[in-house]
């Protein structure tokens, strides 16, 4: 652990690069859901999209992880149509779940084909017949943008499991994303945050600047050193 300094952070972790950081994260989700199986027979898994999970899953893949007692669930999705290479869903189908076995009954993507409106109704009923997530996996935006809640958009704000983004400053315009509650209350919440792009928005989060992903409640912050603003 570090002594580095975040709102609302329970942890963070600092990495010398991506792929420790990659691999750290990944045994920390195989550890957890071994624990969940063994305690309730199930683990709910949320990933996230982005360029800075993507290592994390290739790493993930070769762990010995019993993936017909795993929910997986995905943050936030782009509203473009279904198969669309710059989906979500298609990174981490290409990434993880083409090199495991896990039933497809248990893969729970959002429909986002269907518009926002459509899709963060359809996936917020789901939602509300799981009980608790275990574990949620979040990445950041240069912005300080968590899953596809962004600073000054009213989807921040909203209090639904689920919720429509109208407008968003990064293509596309619409997407759906957990809303900051849903993501607040998982058992875990782990970030994974790499690259120097990152920098300003952690140094405004260190100074106590509520950026959405410092609103995330009791969140593990797992960081490589080049997303460090400097000493």
């Amino acid at each position: 652990m570090n002594g580095y300094n975040l709102p609302n952070a329970q942890a963070v972790f600092i990495y010398d690069d991506l792929d420790e950081l990659s691999l750290a994260v990944a045994q920390r989700i195989a550890a957890a859901a071994a624990q969940a199986i063994t305690a309730r027979g199930i683990f709910h898994l949320v990933l996230a999209g982005g360029e800075t999970p993507r290592r994390c899953y290739e790493k993930l893949r070769s762990l010995a992880i019993d993936w017909t007692h795993v929910q997986l669930y995905i943050g936030d999705e782009r509203c473009l149509p279904k198969g669309d290479a710059q989906r979500n869903d298609s990174m981490i189908r290409a990434t993880l779940l083409e090199h495991i076995f896990i039933p497809q009954d248990n893969v729970h993507f959002i429909p986002s084909e269907l518009g926002a409106l459509a899709a963060a109704a359809t996936y917020a009923a789901m939602l509300e017949q799981v009980a608790t997530l275990d574990m949620v996996l979040l990445g950041m935006g240069e912005d300080g943008h968590t899953a596809s809640l962004f600073p000054g958009n009213p989807a921040t704000e909203s209090t639904a499991l689920a919720v429509p983004v109208f407008n968003s400053p990064k293509p596309p315009p619409e997407r759906v994303s957990f809303g900051m509650d849903t993501l607040s209350k998982s058992r875990q919440k782990l970030f994974l945050v790499a690259g120097a792009g990152k920098r300003n928005a952690l140094e405004q989060m260190s100074r106590g600047v509520l950026l959405p992903a410092a609103r995330v409640k009791n969140a593990e912050w797992h960081i490589d050193r080049a997303a460090l603003p400097p000493a």
